[in-house]
């Protein structure tokens, strides 16, 4: 799992990228190779548009999606076969400046099999395909339900999704003797009965779409009192639905507070669920902080020490962390300098640096890389387990703000 979970990482970082940039024209070109698809057709395919963008009438958009295409086809050489999975290949002119040519590419296999064959040539790359694969298909429903009020909501991933508030016009218990009383009862009875009803409508018309797609995994049910053993005993819920239900847990609060009481209460049966176990891992590098166990550390410095030494056992890195490595040499003197920055910080830097601050030449080469992708490289290697923590739990929040997103358990102490 937790390779799939640096892949999926690594993945979501390379569609982000593609997504920033725009060419300026039609000269950006995408193309989706499925699993198993005859790499040769493709090929073809490639030679037939190179012959038909010749035609294309103004000079520079023809000399870049020409370009492009040459790099797609040099790339696809290297290849006897799809590999496994498929191939998405990105390429063309990302330059930001006019005139200036900088054709790049990008070459993915991507974690899951590529269903669709796809060839475009654009303003911007065709990434929805691989932005279907990071979207987290699995999910969990939720229902907390109370006489006067109801909550659904849905768990996908390590996201608590509202998705209704309900409340009832059920009157409050009477005092009142005598036949009156008997009346009140059966009014309040009905108007429980039409409230338990719109509930299960409700429900139905969020999870029963996603039981047809194969997402729904399970319903979890909770609430005060026994009124959520009520609405499941006496079959409020659409009966494909009722299959789904895996858990009913005793919470104390509604809305959506009463879904993540709901969440945490429910951790035995979400055991294996993704929210738990993260606020798990979490909740134990803080034990770890607290005790002072030697047994964690965090920083960047620190991690890639701990990982030189192979002493790293888990690599936690948050999925906010978006620091670059920079290395910069002088071809002159043989000035070197390496730093870690944001991307905002790279930038500034790349243009104060005309000049090598030890000879002055202006024969300077500066290379980039990004720091977590390396440092997840560093653990694959060492046989460490890599684990990316989101942004959308508490947990995962403060692990980013106040450890800056990187930090790991260790196998020994490091003296």
């Amino acid at each position: 799992m937790s390779h799939k979970s640096a892949e999926m990482y690594e993945l979501k970082k390379k569609v982000e990228e593609l997504k920033g940039y725009r060419g300026r024209a039609t000269e950006l070109v995408s193309l989706y190779i499925p699993d198993g698809y005859d790499i040769n057709k493709v090929m073809q395919q490639l030679r037939e548009e190179y012959g038909t963008a010749q035609n294309i009438k103004s000079k520079s958009t023809r000399k870049n999606v020409l370009g492009a295409l040459e790099r797609a086809m040099q790339h696809l050489k290297l290849y006897r076969q799809t590999p496994k999975n498929g191939l998405a290949l990105f390429t063309g002119n990302v330059s930001e400046q006019e005139g200036v040519s900088d054709i790049r590419l990008w070459a993915i296999v991507p974690p899951e099999p590529l269903r669709v064959r796809l060839y475009r040539c654009d303003q911007t790359f065709i990434t929805e395909p691989l932005e279907e694969m990071l979207r987290v298909k699995d999910a969990y429903g939720l229902i907390t339900v109370e006489k006067n009020e109801a909550t659904i909501g849905l768990l996908r991933g390590k996201r608590i999704e509202l998705i209704d508030d309900l409340t009832s016009n059920v009157p409050g218990k009477t005092r009142a003797g005598g036949q009156s009383a008997r009346r009140y009862e059966r009014i309040r009875e009905q108007e429980t009965h039409e409230f338990m009803k719109r509930i299960a409508d409700h429900a139905a018309n969020a999870f029963l779409p996603l039981l047809e797609k194969g997402e729904l995994k399970g319903i979890i049910i909770g609430g005060p009192g026994p009124t959520k053993e009520d609405f499941i005993e006496k079959e409020y819920l659409h009966h494909e639905l009722r299959k789904k239900i895996i858990g009913v847990v005793d919470i104390s609060y509604s809305g959506e507070y009463g879904l993540k009481e709901l969440v945490e209460k429910a951790s035995d049966i979400l055991s294996e669920h993704e929210a738990i176990k993260e606020r798990h891992l979490i909740q134990g590098f803080f034990r770890h902080l607290v005790k002072d166990t030697g047994m964690i550390t965090y920083g960047e410095n620190e991690v890639r020490k701990a990982l030189e030494l192979g002493a790293v056992d888990k690599l936690l890195i948050s999925e906010g962390y978006d620091k670059v490595r920079v290395k910069a040499k002088c071809n002159n003197c043989g000035w070197e300098e390496l730093k870690t920055m944001n991307e905002p910080e790279f930038h500034v830097y790349r243009k104060q640096l005309t000049h090598c601050p030890k000879c002055g030449s202006q024969n300077v080469a500066v290379e980039k890389w990004d720091v977590a992708e390396e440092l997840i490289k560093m653990a694959e290697d060492s046989g460490a387990d890599v684990e990316i923590i989101s942004l959308d739990t508490e947990e995962g929040q403060q692990f980013y703000k106040a450890f800056g997103g990187i930090a790991a358990f260790l196998r020994y102490k490091i003296l």
